[in-house]
């Protein structure tokens, strides 16, 4: 997961986060939208079943999105990221952060989101976290207000060098998002609940961060 520039100006990258994927061949799908659209990261959010489910379930799945040249990371199953072929994962808040640093490093990514406080932001950081995401919305599908995301995002980009992860729950926020200092856009239902498509969502959402829009 690495920034992109244009002209030595930082460009975001797209960050897709899934539905929970239960069948391998739902993917497919996936993997036809990525062709053509630059997309860093793949979260996998994953049902719940027996780990040896899950672990085969990742390894079906990976090799199309990792085929993209986009990472693979699960959701909160840190646990099976070494046997599973993913390339890290996203942990929900700075505990279970800490707790997994030691079975992702140093080879795997440690990503974190559910960061209610600029502590938590700067903790996880010093933690040794490759990226902070702000803006998640939580188990119930709460999220802070866009202007408190968008003023976390600009605080983090102006201060640390550890990437943030900013994420848009709407297309038109990927502009204002994108314009803070996000060096990554997470896109979830957007994209996947657009009902043009989830390939010609993702095309509209990398033409905002190629060619963005006044915010609204």
């Amino acid at each position: 997961m690495n920034p992109r520039s244009r002209s030595g100006t930082p460009v975001p990258r797209l960050y897709l986060l899934t539905p929970p994927v239960e069948d391998p061949a739902a993917v497919a799908g996936l993997a036809d939208a990525l062709a053509g659209t630059d997309v860093a990261a793949v979260l996998l959010r994953l049902p719940d079943a027996d780990e040896r489910s899950l672990i085969n379930l990742v390894k079906k799945v990976a090799p199309a999105i990792q085929h993209r040249d986009a990472a693979l990371l699960l959701d909160r199953r840190d646990d099976i990221v070494a046997r599973s072929g993913a390339d890290g994962a996203h942990l929900g808040n700075v505990d279970a952060l800490v707790e997994a640093m030691p079975r992702l490093k140093p080879k795997n990514i440690a990503g974190v989101g559910g960061l209610a406080t600029r502590h938590d932001a700067m903790t996880a950081g010093e933690a040794g976290a490759d990226y902070v995401m702000f803006g998640d919305p939580d188990d119930a599908g709460h999220r802070p207000s866009f202007d408190a995301v968008i003023d976390r995002v600009g605080w983090w980009a102006e201060v640390f060098e550890v990437p943030c992860v900013a994420y848009a729950a709407r297309l038109d926020e990927i502009d204002a998002l994108a314009a803070v200092g996000a060096d990554f856009i997470a896109v979830g239902a957007a994209v996947f609940d657009d009902p043009r498509g989830l390939k010609a969502a993702l095309a509209e959402a990398a033409a905002r961060l190629d060619n963005p829009r006044p915010a609204p």
